[in-house]
């Protein structure tokens, strides 16, 4: 595998670390798999110790997240989220993002926002802080150097509120498809 310009890597005892504009991460080498790099070439080579169904799932898995996380520290991960609904909005205080997803305070025992701490190494970005009606949602972008940290943070905010196949109220990643549904008819009988 290509390491990208301005993206160098290094091995020490089976933990691999990858440096670049972006920041730096690192993991360790799960077992059966041995990691080389050509400092000279800038390429990192992965080969597997035998040829076990376990090494072989290993392989894999280790290429993969060293692809990742050379990718990330040069030029990022980012997921945008949308939230719909009348009177639903986000803001971020601090180092907080402060999520009105329309909860009482009774219902919950607690306040009627939720307040998530933003992960170390993830950022978020308000673009637009209030929902207005079905049409105009309210946009949030979380980024970051590593997939799994902004992929998570993004799956535990989207848990919150699903979306409902009715109204489309609730919290969508930018570009999901809600199947909608045709709510109750009124039916008279003759």
């Amino acid at each position: 595998m290509q390491l990208p310009s301005g993206v160098s890597c290094k091995l020490a005892n089976r933990e691999v670390t990858v440096d670049g504009p972006k920041g730096s991460l690192s993991m360790r080498c799960p077992p059966f798999v041995d990691v080389a790099i050509d400092e000279t070439s800038k390429t990192v080579r992965v080969t597997r110790q035998d040829d076990s169904k376990q090494a072989r799932a290993n392989h894999g898995l280790t290429r993969a997240l060293i692809a990742n996380m050379a990718r990330g520290v040069s030029q990022g991960y980012e997921q945008r989220m949308e939230i719909y609904g009348t009177g639903y909005n986000c803001k971020l205080v601090g180092q907080t993002l402060h999520l009105n997803i329309g909860f009482s305070g009774r219902r919950r025992g607690v306040g009627s926002q939720f307040e998530l701490p933003v992960p170390k190494g993830v950022e978020v970005v308000v673009e637009k802080d209030a929902a207005r009606g079905d049409t105009e949602p309210a946009q949030f972008l979380i980024r970051g150097c590593d997939k799994q940290r902004v992929g998570q943070f993004a799956a535990e905010i989207h848990s919150l509120r699903k979306t409902e196949p009715y109204k489309g109220k609730g919290i969508r990643y930018h570009g999901e498809h809600v199947k909608r549904k045709q709510g109750k008819a009124l039916t008279t009988s003759a």
